[in-house]
């Protein structure tokens, strides 16, 4: 008869008690153990060190077993595999046993970490839950030390300090104790005094704690590269500045404008759908446990998106900016155009970094790119990155025109060369008259 499933062993004073041998120790055969003393660090079915080490007998199932043998030799003569001796051996005598295996009786913060220790325990705290210790919960979880961590919900001071990492909650800032508060009077950090040469000078909340104590080490894991990759530093900083810095200042209640009335209210934020995963007030049910690992799983799945967006769609359109750029002399001679070669990439951002550092110096007014379809299209480079006003707007009588009634209208620009009439005639970006003509339509700022 096989066992399927032995049971573990148990210390119990001075002796170890094993419920049941292992199926592979005695070849399958199920054997009832007793219960003997240890000596000389020796487990009660290992040989003595003396005699001729001849294994004993074992009855068949079903028939009663000898008597326990005397203590000096053990309970059975067959050798259990060295290589699990160390997982069942008692601790030494100067420290102090523990009653039995329960790893519940020992504090967490002092348990070595092996492969059959408790996972170790992320705090925070219970009730209402927030975005910021959500998102800091789900980053420590995308950690391989913190992968199968226990989350614990609390308040109790010393239910925290049995924690291995705690966050949001105990009134501390100390990343060498591992813990992560902002709540605390004295607490000011930014992302700026904290990591002198970052611009960001929004309070951290515990979101952006953990992010900037751990953020460089995640991205490169999930990345798939080393920490000293310059991709992971150019992601860390758009991470932080696209994703982590509005949780910080949402939590923190800080204003998106210094003065004056917000124009419109934003109620989809990633911080607000956290909040609305709280019961209602008027719930019968207060319980927070189930909300608080669906705010997790939300938060983790809109870091993995995002970083997932930056990594293929983002970063290799800052290569396609580039080449536009080191090119744009080509396309108009004033060097204010630039052609993509793939319509549809994210360019604004890159466009704004790379102007910087053009030689000789310019500004772009105009870029221009196929889209899907294959249709030409123009688009006016914004003022500023988030403005809806353009450098230089497309004249009032194109707007709204298309192939030949756009080619039939041209009107210079205010104060410069008819630079479009030029290359949609030069370039080749429009047919000749009578050929099937593509689309140069008009997207302004």
């Amino acid at each position: 008869m096989l066992c399927p499933s032995p049971e573990p062993a148990q210390l119990v004073g001075d002796a170890v008690l094993i419920s049941e041998a292992p199926p592979w120790a005695f070849g399958g055969v199920r054997q009832k153990f007793c219960e003997a003393p240890l000596s000389a660090g020796r487990l009660p079915w290992e040989r003595p060190s003396g005699g001729n080490g001849a294994a004993r007998a074992l009855p068949l199932p079903g028939r009663r077993p000898p008597p326990p043998p005397p203590p000096t030799r053990g309970c059975m003569g067959c050798r259990f595999p060295r290589g699990l001796l160390h997982l069942l051996r008692p601790p030494p005598a100067s420290r102090p046993r523990p009653r039995g295996l329960s790893l519940e009786s020992v504090p967490p913060s002092k348990r070595p970490r092996d492969s059959l220790m408790a996972p170790p325990r992320i705090g925070t705290h219970n009730g209402t839950f927030h975005c910021d210790e959500a998102l800091a919960c789900a980053l420590l979880r995308l950690l391989p030390e913190y992968r199968d961590a226990e989350i614990v919900r609390t308040r109790d001071p010393e239910k925290l300090a049995s924690c291995d990492i705690v966050v949001d909650v105990g009134g501390e800032y100390d990343p060498q104790r591992h813990r992560y508060d902002h709540h605390q009077r004295s607490f000011t950090e930014t992302m700026s005094s904290l990591s002198p040469g970052k611009p960001w000078q929004t309070k951290l909340s515990s979101a952006g704690l953990i992010y900037l104590h751990f953020g460089h080490k995640l991205l490169a894991q999930l990345l798939g590269t080393s920490e000293e990759d310059s991709m992971v530093g150019t992601i860390y900083d758009k991470m932080y500045e696209n994703f982590v810095e509005e949780v910080d200042a949402v939590d923190n209640g800080i204003s998106q404008w210094e003065e004056g009335e917000p124009r419109y209210v934003l109620t989809t934020t990633l911080s607000a759908r956290v909040a609305r995963l709280n019961p209602a007030w008027n719930q019968p049910n207060q319980d927070t446990e189930a909300g608080f690992k669906r705010a997790m799983a939300l938060v983790r799945e809109e870091f993995l998106q995002r970083l997932d967006f930056y990594q293929h769609s983002w970063l290799p359109a800052r290569g396609l900016v580039e080449a536009a750029l080191a090119q744009r002399f080509q396309v108009d001679p004033s060097g204010e155009i630039i052609e993509l070669a793939n319509g549809g990439c994210p360019w604004k951002e890159h466009l704004y970094h790379l102007e910087s550092g053009l030689s000789p110096p310019g500004t772009i007014a105009f870029v221009i790119y196929t889209d899907q379809a294959g249709q030409w299209r123009v688009q006016c480079v914004p003022k500023e990155p988030h403005s809806f006003q353009s450098r230089l707007p497309l004249p009032e009588p194109w707007r709204g025109l298309r192939d030949e009634a756009l080619d039939q209208t041209p009107v210079q620009l205010p104060g410069k060369k008819s630079l479009i009439t030029e290359w949609k005639t030069t370039k080749g970006y429009l047919p000749p008259p009578g050929k099937e003509c593509s689309c140069l339509k008009s997207e302004g700022g």
